[in-house]
């Protein structure tokens, strides 16, 4: 069972050092148990290279037939874990980074407080992934991105807002926007999603709605925007981004909110997680902590 758990953590990670370091063994003790366990099946598994690690089309077939298993074995482990007083084990969440800036800090702390056996892993991510295939428990994303299998719990602020933004020095020597329109004529500073898609600046007043892609001399993704907000501070152009991000150098001086009657307003996000297995522990636990604050 060790070495099978081994080979679906290899193949998951695509690589023995990256396993190594997700599993706390060495790169050469993981390489071990996947000679020995292709040696008792008589079967390769495993494509080596210097660069990565694939399974063979046997090992594609084996881990289709596995991953299911070993899901039913942690699980039934998982149980055990309902049993005790205090739930322990690992919650692994993915989450955007607004949410692990913003409102997940204390959230994460009480929880902490509430369950000190439970090992508590973040990845950041704005991307949206399949949480099982990529071995998250669950994980926190907005409404119009969660797939409809899912089950979403709220979590966080219940609505949102984007903003716009500029320096008082770029709209000294550049004008204020009267309307979103005039952003097209103005340097801003844009966002990429990792897949490859600048995405729309979006407004709303009164029932209407509009969606542009202005210009700009910067483009970043949404895990450096503080990139974007220095570039903004320092008079390149103008902004756009959750107000709880821009609020503090509005709040300052050092940005000038503008077009304030447009900025469109969203639900807040949701943690979501599949239901079509039991729940670990660990995120048992911790979806009764959210539901416990809503």
């Amino acid at each position: 069972m060790a070495d099978l758990a081994t080979f679906a953590l290899v193949v998951q990670h695509q690589g023995f050092r990256q396993a190594a370091r997700v599993s706390g063994q060495s790169a050469s003790a993981l390489s071990e148990s996947m000679r020995r366990l292709e040696n008792q099946l008589g079967i390769r598994l495993l494509v080596r290279t210097t660069r990565s690690v694939t399974p063979t089309e046997a090992g594609t077939l084996l881990l289709g037939r596995l991953r299911p298993a070993l899901n039913e074995v942690a699980s039934a482990l998982d149980v055990l874990n309902d049993l005790r007083d205090s739930p322990r084990g690992t919650l692994k969440l993915n989450v955007p980074v607004s949410a692990a800036r913003f409102f997940l800090q204390d959230i994460v702390n009480r929880f902490m407080q509430a369950y000190p056996e439970i090992l508590v892993e973040i990845v950041v991510d704005n991307n949206f992934v399949d949480v099982v295939a990529s071995g998250c428990d669950a994980g926190i994303r907005y409404g119009e991105r969660l797939e409809q299998d899912m089950i979403a719990v709220p979590i966080g602020p219940r609505v949102e807002r984007f903003a716009v933004a500029a320096s008082p020095d770029y709209l000294k020597g550049h004008g204020t926007p009267a309307h979103p329109r005039d952003l097209l004529e103005h340097a801003c500073m844009r966002g990429r999603f990792l897949s490859g898609t600048i995405y729309a600046w979006e407004f709303e007043r009164d029932g209407q709605k509009l969606s542009l892609e202005p210009t700009g001399p910067l483009i970043v993704t949404p895990t450096v925007s503080d990139l974007s907000i220095s570039a903004a501070i320092a008079g390149h152009g103008i902004i756009y981004l959750f107000e709880e991000w821009l609020k503090p150098y509005m709040t300052s001086g050092q940005l000038r909110p503008i077009l304030e009657d447009w900025w469109p307003s969203f639900p807040g996000p949701f943690l979501y997680y599949s239901g079509r297995r039991h729940l670990p522990a660990p995120l048992r636990a911790f979806v009764d902590f959210i539901q416990a604050r809503n």
